[in-house]
């Protein structure tokens, strides 16, 4: 069963900006938890899918569900040994008035250092066509921080890097294309100190918060099923950071989230 906030609701001001509801950990509450998110104070939600299989799920959850929406492209973790079939995904997109984001995409030397030519290469065409549709993009980065760096610098789309791991230096960089920062349960781990050093240094207004559910579930849960209510742990966290209030934080981030993808 997926944990519950002890905190006080958050009257209906959280967004999550990134989360994938269609995970099979949430088999068996998926339906519970997501019509039992508005009372633990959400009010939207982001699904991403990260190949056309993926895609088909999230779809299936905003046409269900008012308050949630979709991203769609392929993560370098999906990314086929053949071609990805673009003209697919731009047909999907066209057709589909709840997507608002292109993603995730992005690069990933953690899990994947032997095709770094060809995710790069998936990475600059989705941008591309992230641009062609006016779409920001949702870009994952994971020990790859210099060629994300150098792909967002040639192409500058409008977006928002996901669970950011970078430097203090990268994240100042990304603000300077006009990107936002991804801040999720990281934020309170003990070994999170980069991060909290990013959160104090960028300013609030260029913040989104996410959950990546239903992974990286915020302290007190660490280790546990992630959800949407559990924001509220980050926005205390990053409130302690910014020395405002929770509610400040919701306010600010939710505007964020709801500016850059029109929602």
């Amino acid at each position: 069963m997926y944990p519950l906030p002890s905190y006080p609701a958050a009257k209906g001001s959280i967004i999550d900006s990134h989360a994938h509801y269609n995970d099979r950990r949430f088999d068996g509450c998926r339906e519970a938890l997501l019509e039992n998110l508005s009372r633990l104070g959400v009010k939207k939600v982001i699904n991403c899918g990260c190949d056309f299989q993926l895609i088909d799920e999230v779809l299936a959850l905003s046409n269900k569900y008012d308050f949630c929406f979709s991203a769609v492209g392929f993560h370098p973790e999906n990314i086929p040994d053949g071609d990805i079939d673009f003209a697919r995904l731009d047909k999907i997109i066209k057709e589909n008035k709840k997507i608002i984001a292109l993603g995730e995409t992005g690069l990933d030397y953690n899990w994947r250092s032997d095709n770094k030519e060809r995710q790069k290469d998936a990475f600059k065409a989705q941008l591309v066509l992230a641009k062609e549709n006016s779409l920001p993009v949702i870009v994952h980065d994971r020990d790859a921080h210099a060629d994300t760096l150098e792909i967002l610098k040639e192409h500058r789309p409008t977006g928002v890097v996901h669970c950011f791991s970078g430097s203090v230096e990268m994240a100042q960089e990304a603000l300077k294309l006009g990107m936002y920062i991804g801040i999720g349960g990281v934020l309170t781990f003990k070994n999170g100190r980069v991060l909290k050093e990013v959160a104090k240094e960028i300013p609030l207004e260029r913040i989104l918060l996410e959950t990546d559910a239903p992974y990286l579930s915020p302290e007190p849960f660490r280790g546990k099923l992630n959800h949407s209510g559990l924001i509220i742990y980050v926005a205390e966290k990053l409130a302690e950071i910014k020395n405002v209030s929770v509610e400040t934080v919701l306010s600010i981030t939710s505007k964020n989230t709801e500016e850059l993808f029109g929602i």
